[in-house]
């Protein structure tokens, strides 16, 4: 995502990435620089950290373990996911306020080295995979406001199943994202706070746009169940959403 932030006192035209290793980079997009890296994800157990002058990760010891091609007997928790702290879903900039809305991921899974039989049409990748590990509390997901400057986060919005949509905000103050159950939802985009939703009739994986007409603002979004992340991810909620198709558009009132 490009945008320009405050860097030192000046302006600078910058480069912003949510990566699915769970840290957010902001680089120089004119010489390809990095400026910071920050972790956002909230656990973060394969780095320690990013080392600015190289860019590179930071092993911690769990790292380490996987690496050294030893086979165990013992399975070991990554965090985060193969999903990511962050998936396809697109993020959305201020460029106002300065600050990114995106949606997270907050799970881990459990991995163990080894040499798997070859199985013809079974995913062979050197590991075992022994399931996915919920965080405390089993908030898999939340919709996160961070400010990229500063690099922390200022609220966020959990949900046990993370939003697959896009976010979308508004100069007005809005920011719409949408659900895996179908719900289409507008949060105040300085405290978070949900103020408004609507049952589209299935999972909604796409991502809002806003657009005006007569000068009149108007939100539209796509509603069609995903099913990479249901299928996957072992949720049992999202098995019994429908599997509809449909385009639905809101009016926005002043």
């Amino acid at each position: 995502m490009l945008g320009e932030l405050p860097v030192n006192g000046a302006a600078r035209k910058v480069l912003m990435q949510a990566n699915r290793n769970g840290y957010f980079y902001v680089l120089d997009r004119s010489n390809g620089k990095l400026l910071s890296a920050t972790q956002f994800a909230q656990k973060v157990n394969w780095a320690s950290g990013i080392d600015m002058k190289t860019g590179r990760p930071i092993d911690t010891e769990m790292t380490k373990a996987v690496r050294s091609n030893v086979e165990s007997k013992d399975f070991i928790e990554a965090w985060p996911s193969a999903f990511g702290a962050k998936n396809w879903m697109p993020m959305s900039f201020d460029p106002l306020k300065k600050r990114v809305y995106l949606n997270t991921l907050n799970f881990g899974m459990k991995v163990k080295y080894g040499t798997p039989a070859y199985r013809q049409g079974a995913w062979y990748l050197g590991l075992e995979l022994g399931g996915w590990v919920d965080p405390d509390g089993g908030m898999r997901g939340a919709l996160v406001a961070w400010d990229p400057t500063t690099g922390r986060k200022l609220w966020e919005s959990p949900t046990a199943a993370p939003y697959w949509s896009g976010v979308l905000s508004t100069a007005g103050g809005l920011v719409f994202t949408g659900a895996q159950t179908g719900e289409f939802m507008a949060f105040d985009a300085d405290t978070g706070t949900k103020l408004w939703q609507f049952q589209t009739g299935s999972g909604i994986s796409g991502l809002p746009i806003t657009w005006e007409l007569k000068g009149q603002q108007y939100v539209t979004v796509t509603s069609g169940a995903a099913t990479v992340y249901g299928f996957l991810g072992g949720d049992a909620k999202l098995a019994q959403v429908p599997a509809g198709s449909s385009v639905w558009t809101f009016r926005l009132i002043d």
